[in-house]
């Protein structure tokens, strides 16, 4: 009798301590969704993912996130490829300091490569979808950040998944990694008619203040990445639909619009070498 008792007790209270944790409040849900297709060799893998470890533990990002009001966020950082090839890298982690920065970072230094595969943007947004849905903390603003190298050429119309996204007011930014030589065998992937930072803008990003950065190429990817988090994190709460510069055809500008997001991440953007005024190179 006093054996159920007591499990009934811890059952209570494992209960409680899950909800009190699904409660828990940040300043932002980020799904960091990076492109391992098969135009991403060994080292610009190996770039992507130093530079993403790096940028989490830049002292200007965490500047970001401890100007937020909850001083925290939370991240999660999957891999995609193919439309069947998706994998969660490192769940769901609360960013609220250097060392929670640097533990991320060395997960990821230390997790072997997902997949090799095809470029299926709208199966990476669709896993992220997933991974938002099941965020055990509760943030105003959810945002997935797309980065990749090439278009998509695997699984559904790209546009119906950035759709269904925006539909549940989740916003869409994405970082355009240019690559110096077209692909040899398609040409076209890496290297779209128009540039593939306007196929990102085009078909990629969505929701209020949705934007495409630019790394010139993989050597570049940690600098943008930095700006591009800051870009992201910084933003004022409660003011998603506030757009980092001029709105993107078709998108709103929303409330605050591009002087109140500025003023608030542009001194920490000029930190960074290389930075225009703004410190981002964004198309709309």
């Amino acid at each position: 009798m006093f054996a159920i008792m007591r499990l009934l007790v811890v059952l209570v209270l494992l209960g409680t301590a899950v909800a009190a944790r699904a409660a828990e409040r940040v300043d932002l849900l980020l799904v960091l969704a990076a492109d391992v297709s098969r135009s991403v060799d060994h080292a610009k893998f190996q770039l992507q993912r130093s530079g993403y470890a790096a940028a989490m533990a830049d002292a200007r990002v965490l500047e970001a996130i401890s100007s937020g009001r909850h001083r925290r966020i939370a991240v999660c950082f999957v891999e995609w490829s193919g439309a069947t090839a998706q994998q969660l890298v490192v769940d769901w982690t609360v960013i609220d300091g250097a060392e929670a920065a640097r533990r991320f970072g060395d997960q990821l230094l230390e997790l072997p490569r997902s997949f090799a595969e095809r470029t299926s943007i709208s199966g990476g947004i669709d896993f992220s979808m997933a991974q938002l849905a099941r965020a055990p903390y509760e943030a105003a603003r959810r945002t997935i950040d797309i980065s990749g190298d090439g278009t998509n050429n695997s699984g559904r119309d790209v546009t119906s998944a950035r759709d269904d996204a925006v539909a549940q007011g989740v916003t869409i930014n994405a970082l355009a990694i240019l690559s110096d030589r077209p692909l040899a065998w398609n040409p076209q992937h890496t290297n779209p008619p128009g540039g593939l930072a306007n196929y990102f803008r085009d078909n990629v990003i969505g929701g209020p203040g949705a934007f495409v950065m630019v790394a010139e190429d993989f050597n570049s990817f940690g600098q943008a990445i930095v700006k591009k988090l800051i870009a992201e994190i910084a933003e004022a709460p409660g003011a998603r639909a506030a757009a980092v510069g001029a709105a993107a055809p078709g998108r709103a500008r929303g409330p605050g619009g591009f002087r109140q997001r500025v003023q608030r991440t542009t001194p920490l953007l000029r930190s960074i070498p290389g930075a225009s005024p703004l410190g981002i190179s964004l198309t709309y």
